[in-house]
């Protein structure tokens, strides 16, 4: 009889563990406290507008390639991709940056701002490409349970920059704070301050200059669809308002799980939901990480986001849209440093409509706009009601147009929201940061140290925050619970 797999939660990390134990032969369940699969890429639609209410950023299409390669299929077996031209835009206070599809078009606009940068340009981006190949086809790849798992001739070769980080790097070459910020946000997607990421963590300038932002036709939300139609073509069984309440252990050993009041035995129980909170599932004896452990550690940020449907074509815009018009550093320290509401945000606004008409109804926009804040900040309708004015009366000023009389509504989603619909730890929106002291080995472990038989998998373990690594940490827990004999 096969053994018996039961999963909670149904993000990428989930529904990608779930089809590596498919495919090994296990009986696999997957169980979500939400109505739709998906965990924090989830959709909403709402009048014939299409938002993405998670994940908005298609970024390392060959980490999505070489997941479905892995059951011998495509991506374009479940949906279609568009390479974005431009990438996006960057909104400064007296310019705009516009990220091009291309490296020649994006030295060309670092030239425009810089004469001479594309130079040290494509030296930086030569070494981010680097730095991509050793990370994502062997530094990931680990399992996060040694040390050791980084020593290798690759990364000995390199080891000063574990300790450079991508601020002082970056800012060796260049000059223009502008082209500083605009080199300086990618890591952003790996939750921390550019001054606290080690160099190495270049690779994702690599990921955005050199392999470019895309979108798959319909949305974010198609990954999720193929997922689960890959996952049930497999076997596993999916089951949705499915709430576990209790990661039951017996003797040591996990036994099961408690879902909606009943038990279901399980061989092995992987969580791919919130790790604090899935430590919470246990009795306190077999936590493995006490509060004051989380309290201590960095975490990535939490986002205010905002999802607006209009009533006509905005003007000056892109599918992606950076704005950077106040500055970098005081956001980032509101953030990390002395955590409270930020006086000027940095904010985002993505715009599917603006290259995918099926996200709006005809001579409409949808708006996702995104302010990322400290975790565990107040959360009220009064503040997310003043931040709101407040992104909006500067979108209106950068993009040079009037839109708040176009609005037909808007929806939000906060720090509550987070703990309530994810029971995310403080609310944060992507996990762990991954600083030097979060990385790899460091972080906290796919499998647990006090119940056998019990895995762990998502952003607040390896790699980190994003979707690519989650999909990597699904691979990474199955290998290991393939590795630790734990079979038919």
């Amino acid at each position: 009889m096969n053994k018996k797999v039961s999963i909670i939660g149904s993000g990428f990390s989930a529904l990608s563990g779930a089809c590596y134990l498919a495919k090994s032969g296990y009986d696999v369940s997957i169980f979500e406290k939400n109505e739709t699969v998906g965990g924090r890429a989830r959709q909403l639609k709402k009048d014939g507008f299409t938002f993405d209410i998670g994940p908005s950023w298609y970024w390392m299409p060959d980490i999505f390639e070489k997941f479905f390669n892995d059951f011998k299929k495509t991506t374009s077996d479940f949906y279609k991709l568009d390479k974005l031209s431009p990438a996006y835009k960057i909104f400064f206070l007296d310019d705009v940056i516009t990220i091009g599809d291309h490296m020649d078009k994006i030295c060309e606009e670092f030239e425009r701002i810089e004469t001479g940068s594309s130079t040290p340009l494509r030296k930086f981006i030569a070494q981010a490409q680097d730095h991509y190949d050793i990370a994502i086809n062997k530094v990931v790849l680990k399992p996060g349970i040694s040390p050791f798992e980084l020593v290798t001739k690759d990364t000995v070769t390199r080891l000063d920059r574990f300790f450079k980080t991508i601020s002082s790097e970056v800012r060796k070459n260049f000059k223009n704070p502008k082209l500083i910020s605009t080199l300086e946000f990618p890591v952003l997607f790996l939750g921390a301050k550019p001054s606290d990421t080690p160099s190495f963590y270049s690779f994702m300038n690599f990921a955005d200059f050199g392999l470019g932002t895309w979108h798959p036709k319909g949305g974010m939300y198609e990954i999720v669809k193929a997922m689960k139609s890959l996952a049930e073509s497999l076997g596993v069984n999916i089951n949705t308002n499915s709430n576990v309440e209790k990661i039951n252990v017996e003797n040591g050993k996990a036994i099961g799980i408690t879902v909606n009041g009943k038990f279901i035995a399980s061989d092995i129980v992987l969580s791919g939901a919130d790790y604090h909170h899935s430590e919470t599932l246990l009795d306190t004896k077999y936590r493995q990480y006490s509060e004051a452990y989380w309290e201590k550690r960095t975490f990535a940020p939490s986002s205010l986001l905002f999802y607006v449907g209009f009533d006509k074509k905005l003007k000056n815009i892109e599918h992606h849209n950076l704005f950077f018009d106040t500055d970098f550093k005081n956001h980032a320290k509101e953030i990390y440093d002395n955590p409270k509401w930020p006086d000027n945000p940095l904010f985002y606004v993505n715009f599917p409509s603006v290259t995918d008409e099926s996200m709006a109804p005809k001579g409409c926009e949808t708006g996702f706009f995104l302010i990322p804040i400290a975790p565990g900040l107040e959360d009220t309708p009064q503040l997310r009601q003043q931040y709101f004015d407040i992104v909006i009366n500067r979108f209106e000023k950068l993009t040079q147009q009037r839109v708040k009389d176009g609005i037909l509504f808007k929806e939000s989603f906060c720090v509550n929201d987070f703990i309530s619909e994810y029971n995310s730890y403080k609310g944060n929106a992507y996990g762990m940061a991954n600083t030097l002291r979060q990385t790899a080995f460091l972080r906290p472990k796919l499998k647990s140290k006090k119940v056998e038989g019990l895995y762990f998998t998502g952003q607040l373990t390896v790699p980190g925050p994003g979707v690519p690594p989650a999909l990597i940490s699904g691979k990474l827990v199955s290998e290991l619970i393939l590795k630790n004999n734990v079979k038919r």
